[in-house]
C-alpha cells in the first residue's frame, strides 16, 4: 500500500468524487456527496439543524419543526426530579394559504427533502396544484441564537397568498405573553412578534422573537399584522403573478435567562438586527462559517455511501458545538431535549472529543473549558464522599453537580468519568503543546484528578492497588472490583499527571506513580484480560477491556490485543449495546493490519443504527432515539485513528500504519492538528 503523509495544507484542497452535481441555494455547484435527498416519509426520523446554541429538529411536513432544543438550558423534569434540557417556544410554526386554502400534505404532491451538509440547510419542496413551493431552513451559525427559514413560491397562475406564523408552546412550558410590536426608529418600521414563557418549574425565563424579511417586490412592513382574534400569530397577504418567483423569509431568535439577564429584549434586538440586513448577507454569513468548518474534512474516494455516512457524522459534531461556548456535548447533541436529559457523560471526552481534537482545536477546547468551569464542584463532590482531589459527576448539567437520577447506581459509582476528563486534558496538550494553557488551565484539573485516584485506590497486602465497588464502562456489572477500564483509565490519568508536572518544572506527588505502577488487572488462564475481578463470561453492554489497547494504549502486545478482541466481540450485547463498541474493535484491527475485519466492524458500528430517511444514528440497533452523537464519534475514530493510522502521542499527532479498506480508492484527512496538515492514503 502506498500512502502520502504529512502534506502541509497551504491552501484549501480541492477534490472530486463520482456522482452528479446539483445546484445549491446560492447558485454554486456542489458535489452530491454533500447531499442527502429523500422522497419518502416512511418511518421518518428528523435531521437536526444546529449551531452549538440551538437545535431545530426537522419534521416531515413542509414547514414543521418538531422541537427547538436549547443547549445547556435546564429545568427539572418535575419538582424534585432531575434536570432536563429545556425546549424553546416554537417560533417556526408557519402556515401558508393559497387562495384561502391551507397548504398541507393532503393537497400537495412531489414532496422532497434535501439536506445540504456543506452549507448546513434543509430544503423541503412540494407542489400545490401547479405551484412550486420550497422552504429552506437554517440554524444560523453566524448568529447563534437564531434560525432562518426562506420560502420561495413559483406560481403557475395569478394567486393570493396569506402567510401566518404562530408561536407554539410544548406542554412543559408555561406561556406568559405573546404580542405583536411595530417598532419605529426614524423612517424604519420593524414589526416583531414576541413570546415569553417560563420553564417547567419556573427555573428559566424563555423568550422568542420573530418577523418576516422580504425580498424583491414585497408588502410594506405596515402590512404585517396580528392575526385577528389570535394573539399568538402574525401574518401578511400578497398577490402573486404567474411565472414570477416570490421569495421571503421567516427569521427568529430564542433566548433564555441562562445566557441573558433580559432574554426578551435580547431576542428583539437580534431580530431587529436581522431585519436591517440583506437576506443574502445573512445566508452568506452562515455559509462562510460552514466553509471554515469544512476546511477540516474527511474525503473518501470510491464509495459514495461511506462518504455520506462519515460526512453526516462530522456534520452533526460540528453542528452541536461552537468555539468559545465553554459547552460540551450530550449523547444526543441538540437533536433531542429528552435524550439522556441533555446531560454530559463520558461520551464527550472518550467518544466525541478525539475526532474534534484532531480536526478543530477551537471546538475541542469548548469541551474541556466546560470541565474547567466545574472543577470547584468536582472538588466539593470528592469531599462529600470522603475522597481527595476532584470527583466529576457521571451525568453533568449546567450546575456541575451530579444529575443522575438517585436510583441509578451509575451516578454514585461510575467513577471512570473523572479519569476520562483528566485524559482529555492531557490529550489537548499533546496536540497543541500549549504550555501556558497547561500551567493555568490544564494542570489544575489533571493534578486534582490524580489526587482523587490516589485516595480512591486501596492498597493490597502484596503492594498492589485495587479500585473497589465501581460501575465500569460495562454498566451491566455493578458494584464490582478492579474493572479493567476504570483501572486502566485511572492508571493513564495518574501517569499523565506525572508527565504534566515534569513539563511545568514541578515535583509530582510520588503516590501518583506508585499507584499507577501497581494498579491491579485480572486475567483468565489463557491470558485474556478479565473485565473485572469476578468476571465469568457474562454478556457485556459495550467495549471495556478493549479500550485498554485503544485509546488508552496500555496493552501493546499484538497477541494480547488479538486475544481480547476475539473474546469480547462475542460478549458485547448485539441488541441493546450502544453503537460505539464495534468502532473500537475496528480501530484495533486496523492497527493490527487486518483491514477487512476493520472495515466489517466499521460498518457494524453504525449500519444497524441508521434510521430513515437521512441515516441519522440511533443509540442501539433496537432503539429509535437519534441523533446519537456518541456513535458518530466512534465511527469517526474508526476512520481517523484506524484506517488513516493517526495517533495522539506525547510528541503530537503521528501516523503509523494506515489500513485503507479495499472498498475505498483513497482516504484524505485534511486540516489535522494546529498545523492543518493533510494526510492522503492510497
Amino acid at each position: 500500500m502506498k500512502y502520502l503523509f504529512c502534506i502541509l495544507t497551504i491552501c484549501l484542497c480541492s477534490f472530486s468524487v463520482s456522482g452528479k452535481n446539483i445546484e445549491s441555494a446560492s447558485n454554486n455547484i456542489i458535489d452530491d456527496n454533500w447531499i442527502i435527498d429523500t422522497s419518502s416519509k416512511e418511518n421518518y426520523n428528523g435531521v437536526t439543524l444546529a449551531n452549538g446554541r440551538i437545535g431545530l429538529v426537522s419534521g416531515a411536513e413542509i414547514f414543521s419543526v418538531s422541537e427547538i432544543v436549547l443547549n445547556n438550558v435546564f429545568d427539572k423534569e418535575f419538582p424534585g426530579g432531575v434536570s432536563r434540557t429545556v425546549r424553546a417556544p416554537q417560533f417556526t410554526n408557519l402556515k401558508l394559504k393559497i387562495d384561502g386554502i391551507t397548504v398541507s400534505s393532503s393537497n400537495t404532491t412531489n414532496w422532497n427533502q434535501t439536506l445540504n451538509m456543506k452549507e448546513a440547510y434543509l430544503k423541503t419542496s412540494v407542489k400545490y396544484q401547479g405551484t412550486q413551493i420550497d422552504y429552506t431552513l437554517r440554524a444560523l451559525y453566524n448568529l447563534p441564537y437564531m434560525a432562518l427559514g426562506v420560502i420561495e413560491i413559483s406560481p403557475d397562475r395569478d394567486l393570493n397568498i396569506e402567510v401566518i406564523n404562530e408561536t407554539g408552546f410544548s406542554p412543559e412550558l408555561k406561556s406568559t405573553s405573546s404580542h405583536f410590536k411595530r417598532m419605529r426608529d426614524m423612517e424604519a418600521i420593524m414589526p416583531v412578534f414576541v413570546s415569553e414563557a417560563l420553564s417547567n418549574t419556573g427555573m428559566k425565563e424563555l423568550a422568542t422573537c420573530s418577523s418576516f424579511i422580504f425580498d424583491y417586490e414585497s408588502p410594506n412592513n405596515n402590512d404585517i399584522q396580528n392575526v385577528e382574534g389570535n394573539n399568538k400569530s402574525i401574518h401578511f397577504v400578497k398577490r402573486l403573478r404567474k411565472g414570477v418567483k416570490y421569495r421571503f423569509a421567516l427569521v427568529g431568535a430564542a433566548c433564555s435567562s441562562r445566557d441573558f439577564n433580559d432574554p426578551k429584549n435580547e431576542a428583539e434586538r437580534m431580530v431587529v438586527f436581522a431585519l436591517r440586513q440583506n437576506l443574502n448577507k445573512l445566508i452568506d454569513g452562515h455559509k462562510s462559517c460552514w466553509n471554515e468548518l469544512w476546511n477540516s474534512d474527511i474525503i473518501i474516494e470510491g464509495n459514495d455511501e461511506d462518504q455520506k455516512d462519515v460526512r453526516l457524522a462530522l456534520y452533526h459534531l460540528y453542528s452541536f458545538q461552537r468555539k468559545g461556548s465553554r459547552l460540551s456535548i450530550s449523547p444526543m447533541g441538540l437533536s433531542s431535549s429528552t435524550g439522556y436529559n441533555g446531560h454530559v457523560f463520558w461520551d464527550s471526552e472518550i467518544w466525541m472529543y478525539p475526532p474534534i481534537l484532531l480536526l478543530n482545536q477551537e471546538l475541542a477546547k469548548a469541551h474541556i473549558d466546560y470541565r474547567s468551569d466545574r472543577l470547584g464542584k468536582a472538588i466539593q463532590r470528592a469531599e462529600m464522599f470522603g475522597y481527595k482531589g476532584a470527583m466529576y459527576p457521571w451525568e453533568s448539567d449546567d450546575s456541575g453537580e451530579e444529575s443522575t437520577p438517585t436510583w441509578c447506581l451509575t451516578g454514585t459509582f461510575e467513577h471512570h468519568i473523572t479519569a476520562d476528563i483528566g485524559i482529555s486534558f492531557w490529550n489537548y496538550y499533546r496536540v497543541t503543546h500549549d504550555r501556558e494553557w497547561l500551567r493555568k488551565e490544564g494542570y489544575p484539573v489533571i493534578s486534582k484528578v490524580a489526587d482523587f485516584w490516589v485516595s480512591r485506590a486501596s492498597k493490597n497486602e502484596d503492594g498492589s492497588y485495587s479500585i473497589r465497588n465501581v460501575v465500569g464502562a460495562n454498566e451491566y456489572a455493578q458494584n464490582i472490583d478492579d474493572n479493567a477500564f476504570t483501572n486502566g483509565a485511572a492508571k493513564t490519568a495518574l501517569l499523565n499527571a506525572v508527565k504534566a508536572a515534569k513539563i511545568l518544572g514541578l515535583k509530582p506527588d510520588k503516590q501518583w506513580n506508585d499507584v499507577a505502577s501497581n494498579i491491579k488487572f485480572h486475567y483468565m488462564k489463557d491470558g485474556t484480560m478479565m473485565e473485572h475481578s469476578q468476571y465469568n463470561g457474562e454478556m457485556i453492554k459495550q467495549a471495556d477491556v478493549n479500550l485498554l489497547a485503544y485509546p488508552l494504549g496500555l496493552v501493546t502486545d499484538e497477541k494480547s490485543i488479538m486475544k481480547d478482541l476475539i473474546y469480547y466481540e462475542e460478549k458485547i450485547d448485539k441488541v441493546n449495546g450502544p453503537a460505539m463498541g464495534s468502532a473500537i474493535l475496528s480501530v484495533l484491527y486496523s492497527r493490527l493490519g487486518n483491514k477487512d475485519e476493520a472495515y466489517r466492524l466499521f460498518k457494524k458500528s453504525y449500519i444497524p443504527n441508521r434510521r430513515p430517511p437521512f441515516g441519522v444514528l440511533s443509540e442501539s440497533p433496537s432503539s429509535n432515539n437519534p441523533y446519537f452523537a456518541t456513535g458518530a464519534g466512534g465511527m469517526l475514530q474508526a476512520v481517523l485513528f484506524g484506517f488513516a493510522g493517526l495517533e495522539l502521542t506525547d510528541k503530537g499527532i503521528v501516523q503509523h500504519r494506515p489500513a485503507l479498506p479495499e472498498e475505498w480508492k483513497s482516504l484524505t484527512i485534511k486540516g489535522v492538528g494546529v498545523e492543518k496538515k493533510t494526510y492522503i492514503i492510497k
